[in-house]
């Protein structure tokens, strides 16, 4: 399959792109950014070709990457779908229901595959112990703390990310929190937000269909001796904990890679397709708004 990258950043450069060059069943073949210099650095690193007009990108491939912001990516994923292409897809998949909405609407018409990329979905131990406990059942409560210091670290290359200032951990590792939860737990019947502090630091509570509540507390403002993700599980079987990921982004990437392919191949679509990343997306936006939208 040949697939285009669309995005220079960081995350393209750290994950994207040695993910999609190095896999064995696509051809990376071509490379477009807002800044058509660092497309051209980027796609002379990993022997592809850097194209100045996305357009002709999306006219050249069968499937699209995207490492871009989240308004962008939703734009750049409803014109790649009405072209034709598969989607792999970032998270969160947009910055309001609307425009999330329309890529999953792009995405059905077309006829074209999506996996989005919740990072901890595509890690063997996760996942795994996610399927576990949906098997499983029985769960009272459920605790997720998701704590980066992004804003309070030195040096980190997502700090200066303008989207993450202005939406801040709800819309940044909200995702990733939720994507463990909501498929041991089911859909939420209610959601409800606490006012942010410290920093961007929210606390969210879930009022699962299942019966089960869960809480969640999300930063990106967390000290970093502070700094981790947990997930607690308790119920009639006891109590459990999401395992510690024991690699980096770049297998997990190549996995959602597969995934994208079998989606394409099958007709089936994958459990982190647009459609679920678009119902992340509606439970985002009912906390922010509770909230009154905005960090602090």
């Amino acid at each position: 399959m040949r697939i285009g990258l669309l995005g220079t950043g960081p995350w393209a450069r750290a994950a994207h792109a040695p993910a999609l060059s190095g896999h064995p069943d696509l051809d990376l073949a071509g490379v477009w950014g807002r800044r058509p210099d660092a497309a051209e650095e980027l796609a002379a690193l990993h022997g592809t070709r850097a194209y100045g007009d996305v357009e002709a990108l999306l006219a050249d491939v069968d499937a699209v990457a995207v490492a871009l912001p989240p308004a962008v990516q939703a734009e750049l994923a409803v014109r790649a779908a009405r072209a034709g292409c598969h989607l792999l897809l970032d998270k969160p998949l947009a910055p309001t229901v609307a425009q999330g909405r329309a890529v999953v609407e792009a995405a059905e018409a077309a006829g074209v595959a999506s996996v989005v990329f919740f990072t901890t979905r595509f890690q063997p131990g996760p996942q795994a112990w996610i399927a576990e406990q949906a098997r499983v059942g029985g769960w009272f409560t459920g605790r997720a703390q998701w704590l980066g210091a992004v804003f309070t670290s030195d040096g980190d290359p997502f700090a200066a990310s303008p989207w993450r200032r202005e939406k801040g951990a709800l819309w940044d590792v909200g995702p990733h929190a939720l994507s463990v939860l909501l498929p041991v737990l089911g859909e939420p019947r209610r959601v409800t937000a606490a006012a942010y502090g410290p920093g961007d630091t929210v606390h969210l509570v879930l009022d699962h269909a299942g019966g089960a509540s869960s809480s969640l507390t999300l930063s990106l403002t967390a000290p970093p001796a502070a700094a981790g993700a947990m997930v607690e599980l308790r119920g009639t079987a006891g109590v459990t904990f999401l395992p510690e990921a024991s690699e980096g982004a770049v297998p997990a990437l190549t996995r959602a890679a597969d995934a994208l392919l079998a989606a394409a191949g099958t007709g089936t679509p994958h459990p982190c397709d647009a459609a679920f990343a678009l119902r992340v997306t509606e439970i985002l936006a009912a906390a922010e708004a509770q909230l009154g939208g905005g960090t602090r």
